[in-house]
């Protein structure tokens, strides 16, 4: 008998080249006022701003200049004031930043009233203001996830901001603006977008609907990415923007696993990027899944496919390494601090879906292996 599930995903996703600039007036017609959060580089989002400004809306821009912290989140709320739509192109930080303002802008209470964790985890008591979500880089998902990643610098963590009505009113995938993306980017976000294909399918929530993205995804995402570090390639763009497009769809309606409960912890010790550290624990947390799970079938199945491009798990790990993803230890987490890490991750959302029982010191060898 099938379980039941549910499918969350936005109100409307376009996908393919071209299809940025093609919406330009379906995004005008959702705002007269908008915030438009773009990433350190406001030069590569002025297209956009004339765009819009030639529908006639009023467009405010706002520099996301890396991961959304709490201070960023409350500056960018002022900034804010008075939009009535808010447009985030850039990577998983600009994303999420924007849909953090848009949901928080309507919101009666502070940030701290609704962030999980740190905060007191509130739902929001007003429906968040319409938002459209244009990644340029192939990796978070967050176009189409219902949460926000916010840092925390006083309490060392990432935690998210989250409610089902956060999901983007329009999602534009248009896989040429991930073109020419920087080589050290486009392979952390990948293997971020790979991360998030193969732990839902892995997860105790995995459902006919996440299967269907995640078998499809997975093998076609780990070849692409080996593609695009030999060198640039428009049909691998093309993949990758879909592995990263069917993981965030997964991971909204499934769930993920180890991997993601150490990178949340980690990235607030460190503020290391976020797809560089799943990529350097994705090869270890398999091998302590794999070890201790009752059913292997879909581990060998994994490993099938990431052997039909790199020839083994281990290959996979040697090859990003080789290719200039750096260990943990160089991402700049101390040994001294795996069992401070290893304990936070044991208690996290993401470790909750995880397909098998791994404890504290099960974490810690995983961050010792990937260091």
């Amino acid at each position: 008998m099938t379980a039941p599930f549910t499918i969350l995903q936005p109100k409307r996703i376009r996908f393919g080249r071209g299809e940025a600039r093609a919406a330009i007036p379906e995004i005008a017609a959702m705002g007269r006022r908008i915030l438009l959060v773009h990433g350190r580089d406001g030069s590569r989002a002025e297209w956009l701003v004339q765009a819009l400004k030639s529908e006639g809306a009023a467009v405010h821009a706002y520099g996301c200049a890396g991961e959304p912290t709490l201070p960023m989140l409350k500056e960018a709320l002022i900034d804010a004031r008075g939009s009535d739509c808010v447009v985030s192109l850039g990577g998983g930080a600009a994303i999420d930043l924007g849909k953090a303002v848009a949901a928080l802008l309507p919101a009666s209470g502070t940030p701290l009233d609704y962030l999980e964790v740190v905060g007191r985890g509130q739902r929001l008591d007003a429906g968040p203001l319409p938002f459209v979500a244009i990644p340029t880089t192939a990796g978070t998902g967050a176009e189409v996830t219902k949460n926000a990643v916010i840092d925390v610098p006083e309490h060392r963590r990432k935690v998210s901001l989250r409610d089902d009505r956060m999901i983007a009113d329009l999602a534009i995938i248009d896989p040429a603006l991930t073109v020419h993306c920087p080589r050290g980017v486009t392979l952390a976000s990948g293997l971020d977008a790979i991360t998030q294909v193969i732990e839902p399918y892995l997860c105790t929530r995995a459902n006919r609907y996440t299967d269907a993205l995640c078998r499809a995804a997975i093998p076609k995402g780990l070849a692409a990415l080996r593609r695009l570090m030999e060198g640039e390639d428009a049909r691998a763009r093309d993949e990758m923007a879909w592995a990263s497009l069917s993981g965030g769809l997964a991971l909204a309606n499934s769930g993920l696993g180890a991997v993601h409960g150490l990178a949340g912890v980690i990235g607030g010790m460190t503020c290391a990027a976020h797809g560089a550290v799943c990529g350097a624990l994705l090869p270890h947390v398999l091998r302590a899944n794999g070890a201790v799970v009752a059913d292997t079938s879909r581990f060998d199945e994994v490993a099938r496919w990431i052997g039909a491009v790199f020839g083994s798990v281990g290959g996979l790990e040697r090859w990003m390494h080789e290719a200039g993803l750096p260990r943990l230890s160089a991402q700049g987490l101390h040994a001294r601090d795996h069992h401070v890490v290893a304990e936070a991750a044991a208690v996290s959302s993401s470790m909750k879906a995880n397909p098998a029982p791994l404890n504290a010191a099960d974490l810690v060898a995983v961050l010792a292996a990937a260091g």
